[in-house]
């Protein structure tokens, strides 16, 4: 195994390679095949779903020397080589959350007069543009009004709504969705048998669950469990919980039982239980909303969940199916609320199960 981190290992090195985004990978490959290149672009979405990797693939390609079907890098010329080796010089890549002054830009304005040494264009890579100051977003709007023919600016922000109008007025806006658990599992399956990795059914879909919609986030887990499995290299559900501090999904299905069957006394002493022993109270709380949103899904719709999207074994997704016959879709948006406004109220409490306890009776009580 290589001593890259799995992420930089596998980044994609082509259009073809790239999970998710079709949307915007059909516009951007179909742009360079027609040479109608803009001087902006705006990448917006959340982390970890292929802005600044799908960015510098675009510098890539436009500057590739013998493109690949009119439109995918080749890899092998001198140009692509320098982006792949993050040595060219007329790739310029900034991290606005660390370079947001007037200053920075003024450089970066010095620095667009001049034309690219070896390649076509000098590509900018801006990321987190919106963290730029009101001077320096004012200095970037100068340059953007009236660019230079070889200069073009790729700008990646993960809050769009917080830069200034003008800018995004200037730039081609491709909004980046989250990757779904499907498509994050099936490439997690690819690396881990290019790693020589064994994994348990449902675990690498328990990773791609928890990412969140973050590829780079799964990757990263999966490194780490690789790291922890055992010596026969197998990645097990239980290593990735203990890893995760994921509650059992059997406590949480348990706790569920004893509010719906209105078994207060149970329900308390089993979060007590969990007090205890150490337990995560606000990871508890966080995996029974993930828990009750699967439940509401699948009492709306039971196509909604299965075996490879739920991160659920067999058994914990027959035992959710036969729970919410016994609830209405009602019952279950009733202690969703509930236990948002909990997540919510535990932040600012020094006696984070206080709020639970309320929440229990408010769900367990009965008149005698």
């Amino acid at each position: 195994m290589s001593n890259l981190v799995l992420y930089r290992k596998y980044r994609p090195q082509s259009f073809k390679e790239v999970v998710g985004q079709e949307h915007i990978i059909q516009t951007l490959t179909n742009s360079i095949k027609r040479n109608n290149i803009s001087h902006a672009y705006l990448f917006c979405g959340p982390r970890g779903s292929g802005k600044t990797t799908i960015a510098r693939l675009f510098a890539k390609a436009i500057n590739c020397e013998k493109p690949l079907n009119g439109f995918e890098p080749c890899n092998k010329c001198s140009s692509c080589l320098e982006i792949m080796e993050a040595k060219s010089i007329d790739l310029i890549e900034i991290d606005a959350a660390s370079h947001r002054g007037i200053d920075d830009v003024r450089e970066l304005r010095e620095g667009i007069k001049f034309s690219p040494v070896k390649s076509k264009y000098k590509i900018f890579i801006i990321d987190e543009c919106h963290q730029l100051s009101k001077d320096a977003a004012n200095a970037l709007l100068k340059t953007l009004e009236e660019p230079p023919n070889h200069a073009i600016f790729l700008l990646a922000t993960t809050e769009p709504h917080k830069m200034i109008s003008t800018i995004v007025s200037r730039c081609q806006r491709f909004d980046f969705k989250r990757l779904q658990v499907p498509e994050i599992t099936k490439k997690l399956e690819f690396i881990a048998q290019k790693e020589n990795v064994k994994f348990e059914p449902s675990a690498l879909s328990l990773i791609a669950l928890n990412a969140r919609g973050s590829f780079r986030d799964a990757e990263s887990l999966l490194d780490q469990c690789i790291n922890f499995s055992d010596k026969n290299n197998v990645i097990k559900v239980k290593e990735i919980k203990e890893i995760l501090g994921i509650v059992e999904v059997s406590q949480i299905s348990q706790f569920v039982d004893y509010l719906v069957n209105k078994n207060t006394k149970e329900a308390i002493f089993a979060l007590h239980s969990m007090t205890e022993s150490g337990v995560d109270l606000q990871e508890f709380v966080k995996t029974l909303i993930f828990y009750l949103r699967q439940s509401l899904l699948l009492k709306i719709n039971p196509n909604f969940l299965n075996l490879q999207n739920s991160g659920l074994s067999e058994q914990e997704l027959d035992k959710m199916k036969t729970q919410i016959t016994n609830l209405t879709q009602k019952d279950i948006h009733k202690m969703l609320e509930i236990f948002i406004d909990v997540e919510n109220r535990m932040k600012y409490l020094t006696l984070p199960q206080l709020p639970i306890e309320l929440a229990i009776l408010d769900l367990t009580y009965h008149e005698s």
